[in-house]
């Protein structure tokens, strides 16, 4: 619903959650002591009566990492850097993720939490860990904050994904089972054309996703 979107996007900007039990004035000053890190800010509860801070919003956290990887704010999240491919799956997720047929938001949001939920943090962190691995003696390590957050918040996210659809269809906001199906479908596709496209990328080779249409 709308109230779940604004609680996804107040989080994403800086709002901190509020687990029940704690008082905002006992976060506010956790937080402020840490740092607002996202090694240890909470995965759970609410955004009302949380605490902002412009170091707890997620884009900044991926700043980090890119910062210690060489790169700048005007190289991050610009469409203008992204391949073919990538485009694709961000306009996908703008047409079938943003759509205002909730059976085709629904279908949407059931397959993208179901593959994120699949292991792509776990993944994503494992490469990480590799990264850092192999790093000089005594170089600084990636931060790995911005994935561990994501991927405690996905596993609660993924542990009420069947309860949700249950509620949707309960609540008959799933109108058109075909348009629910079809939305998964098509934004599943979008998301493997995205992996394909990196993967051509990392191997020096062409990957086109208008020829990969016109087959």
């Amino acid at each position: 619903g709308a109230r779940e979107g604004k609680e996804i996007l107040a989080n994403e900007i800086g709002v901190v959650f509020k687990p029940q039990e704690k008082k905002t004035a006992e976060l506010a000053r956790e937080a402020a002591e840490k740092g607002f890190d996202p090694n240890v800010v909470s995965v759970t509860g609410s955004v009302e009566g949380g605490v902002f801070s412009h170091r707890a919003a997620h884009f900044e956290w991926l700043c980090d990492v890119g910062k210690d990887m060489g790169l700048s704010f005007d190289q991050l999240g610009k469409r203008r850097h992204g391949s073919e491919a990538t485009l694709h799956f961000c306009d996908a997720l703008y047409r079938i993720y943003g759509s205002e047929d909730l059976s085709t938001a629904l279908g949407a949001s059931f397959a993208i939490e179901h593959w994120a939920n699949a292991g792509f943090w776990d993944q994503l962190i494992e490469g990480f860990e590799l990264l850092n691995a192999k790093r000089p003696a005594g170089a600084k390590r990636y931060p790995m904050g911005f994935w561990r957050f994501h991927q405690a918040l996905e596993a609660q996210h993924a542990a009420h994904t069947m309860d949700e659809l249950e509620e949707a269809i309960e609540d008959g906001l799933i109108s058109d089972e075909v348009r629910f199906r079809q939305a998964a479908h098509e934004m599943l596709d979008a998301c493997s054309i995205f992996w394909e496209g990196l993967e051509a990328s990392r191997q020096g080779r062409p990957y086109s996703v208008t020829t990969l249409k016109a087959r």
